[in-house]
C-alpha cells in the first residue's frame, strides 16, 4: 500500500501513461458492505486491483474509498489508496466528482485514467490490455466497454395508467422476428478509459467524440447489484 506522493514521466507520442481508478464506497443500500462482499473466496474488490495489477500497460493502480474495512482489505497490495473526504461518500455524489478530487491529490497525472468499477469481477487483466490497444490503435481519446443486449428495446416500452398496449410498439416492427431487428449495445460498466485532459475539461467519460467501444461478452458483463449477481458470478468462477 502507498499513500498520496508519487511522481511520473508522461511521454504522450511513444509511451502514454496510465492510471487505474477504482472507486470503492463503504456504503451501499441494496447490499451493505458490497465492494467487500465475499466471492468464491475472495473480497469482490480484490478481483478488480488484481486484474489492474496483471496488466502491462498501468503503471499505478489507485483505490479511492471512505471506507476503513476497504482500506484494510486492499492494504496489502502494491496500490496506492486514497481516503475520500465525507462529502464524497454520500448517495448523491458522482462518478465524476471522485474522479476530479483524486486527479486534484496528484503531484503529477497520467495521459490516460482508467475506472475500474470493484462491481465487475470477471472483467480482467486481458480485456483491460485489449481495452487499451484499441484506445491506442485508432488514436482515440476514450473507449468505453459495451456488451450486446439481452433484447432488443424496440420491443420496449412504457405504459399508460391503464395498461394499454396500443401504442405500445412502432408499426414498422409490429411483424419482424427479433433475430431481424439491428443488434443494440449497452454500456455494461467494466472499463472506461478516458484522456485526462479531456475529462477534466469535459468532466464525463463519455466524451462528445474520438471515442469507441470496446465490446465484451455477455457472461461477462455482469454488474454485481445484488444477491442473485453474486450466485450467478460465484457458479460461472467455480465452473471455470
Amino acid at each position: 500500500m502507498h499513500w498520496i506522493g508519487w511522481k511520473s514521466v508522461s511521454n504522450m507520442n511513444n509511451n502514454p501513461t496510465f492510471f487505474s481508478i477504482i472507486p470503492a464506497r463503504g456504503g451501499s443500500k441494496r447490499l451493505p458492505n458490497k465492494n467487500i462482499l465475499p466471492l468464491a473466496g475472495k473480497p469482490l474488490i480484490c478481483y478488480t486491483v488484481e486484474a489492474s495489477l496483471q496488466t502491462n500497460r498501468i503503471q499505478k493502480t489507485i483505490v479511492t474509498t471512505d471506507s476503513d474495512q476497504i482500506i484494510n482489505t486492499v492494504k496489502n497490495y502494491d496500490i496506492d489508496i486514497i481516503k475520500r473526504p465525507d462529502y464524497l461518500a454520500t448517495d448523491t455524489a458522482t462518478t465524476n466528482d471522485v474522479i476530479l478530487h483524486l486527479l486534484s491529490t496528484l503531484q503529477n497525472q497520467p495521459d490516460f485514467i482508467i475506472l475500474l468499477q470493484p462491481t465487475s469481477p470477471l472483467r480482467n487483466a486481458r480485456h483491460i490490455n485489449e481495452a487499451i490497444d484499441l484506445l491506442l490503435s485508432r488514436n482515440a481519446d476514450a473507449v468505453i466497454s459495451v456488451c450486446e443486449m439481452d433484447h432488443s428495446p424496440l420491443w420496449a416500452n412504457t405504459l399508460p395508467d391503464d395498461l394499454s398496449m396500443a401504442n405500445f410498439l412502432h408499426d414498422e416492427i409490429k411483424n419482424k422476428r427479433s433475430q431481424d431487428l439491428p443488434t443494440y449495445y449497452r454500456i455494461n460498466g467494466a472499463i472506461y478509459i478516458v484522456n485526462t485532459k479531456r475529462f477534466i475539461r469535459e468532466q464525463t467519460l463519455f466524451l462528445s467524440d474520438n471515442i469507441f467501444a470496446y465490446i465484451m461478452a455477455q457472461e461477462i458483463s455482469i454488474d454485481i447489484d445484488d444477491y442473485f449477481d453474486i450466485m450467478l458470478v460465484e457458479t460461472i468462477l467455480k465452473k471455470g
